[in-house]
């Protein structure tokens, strides 16, 4: 080996070498300054000292959260393959006998919130399984290591402050306070934001228990999707057909016409039927674009999506709905 090569890659091994002692010293310091700054905004936010001298030194960064992270599947699911997996009909037949069980507790929730009972536990279903799996991990740890990681730090900064703020009010324990890897709460999987903006005390034990209260949990459901506008006199949306030729650029979520205008423009029900007469405000969606199954879509699918910005998970809920109403 030449002099000058071999004296070349020593340089870069030394620096190499003295970038890793680097990054395996800095963290811990970096960390201890990044708690520092969360207690202070705490503080400000008006948590109690005693809680966060509790809490805080406790925290610990699980490295299992950034590789869930930053490892999401990148192949894309088709609809159908996903329907597949969040509707089979073992889910269809569960909710259904969920339904008769709590009939009469859902029926009040339904009629104080003005939510049809069907959506509350769709959306109960395909959350959580129906309560079976609200996740293991510790929200305060989960939402930390996300806070302090970098990529979303804003975001998830602002999660913990209100997540820290649910433990302030005394609401649930830390230990007790258990959920997804990406912060998300109970058996309707709420970020803490959320809590605090629609979570209910429907049982009336001074506590929003959205982990163990199937009361809380429904009227949680019920109330998220009561105020973000849903119309109890509508439904959320049908498959429909298009006919042959038509010019799909002229269709998405912004395209909003009466019934009236797309039935003139030759969509049918999916059965080939007549489109209902009702002139309500509905959208055309191809959830896989040209070629896949067309969906006639009214204010509440718009409602579902303030849930989840996932045209796949609304048509999923509305779908899960429509098997529990039958």
């Amino acid at each position: 080996m030449k002099p000058c090569l071999s004296f070349l890659l020593a340089s870069i091994l030394a620096m190499v070498i003295q970038a890793r002692t680097t990054l395996e010293a800095d963290p811990n310091e970096v960390f201890e300054d990044w708690l520092f700054g969360l207690e202070s905004e705490a503080l400000e936010a008006g948590i109690r000292r005693d809680l966060l001298e509790d809490v805080l030194p406790d925290i610990e960064l699980i490295p299992r959260v950034i590789e869930l992270d930053r490892n999401q599947p990148e192949g894309r699911l088709s609809f159908a393959e996903y329907l597949t997996k969040v509707v089979p009909k073992s889910r269809v037949d569960a909710g259904k006998r969920f339904m008769e069980e709590n009939r009469t507790l859902l029926a009040e929730v339904e009629s104080d919130y003005l939510v049809q009972l069907r959506f509350v536990v769709a959306l109960w279903g395909i959350e959580s399984d129906f309560g079976r799996f609200t996740g293991g991990f510790s929200v305060i740890n989960s939402l930390a290591t996300l806070a302090y990681d970098g990529r979303r730090s804003s975001f998830f900064r602002s999660e913990l402050i209100n997540a820290l703020k649910i433990l302030n009010l005394g609401e649930i324990t830390n230990e007790e306070m258990l959920g997804s890897w990406a912060g998300a709460m109970g058996q309707c999987q709420f970020m803490p934001s959320s809590f605090h903006s629609f979570a209910e005390d429907y049982d009336n034990d001074g506590k929003r228990d959205i982990w163990n209260s199937q009361a809380d949990v429904f009227a949680s459901i019920a109330n998220y999707l009561h105020q973000s506008g849903w119309r109890f006199d509508q439904t959320w949306g049908r498959k429909v057909r298009l006919p042959q030729g038509f010019d799909t650029s002229a269709i998405g979520l912004k395209e909003i016409r009466p019934i009236g205008e797309w039935q003139k423009m030759g969509i049918r029900r999916n059965d080939g039927g007549e489109l209902p007469g009702r002139q309500l405000a509905a959208a055309i969606v191809l959830p896989d674009g040209d070629g896949s199954t067309a969906y006639m879509v009214y204010d509440n699918f718009r409602n579902i999506m303030k849930w989840n910005r996932s045209v796949y998970f609304a048509l999923a809920v509305g779908t899960l709905s429509d098997q529990l109403g039958k």
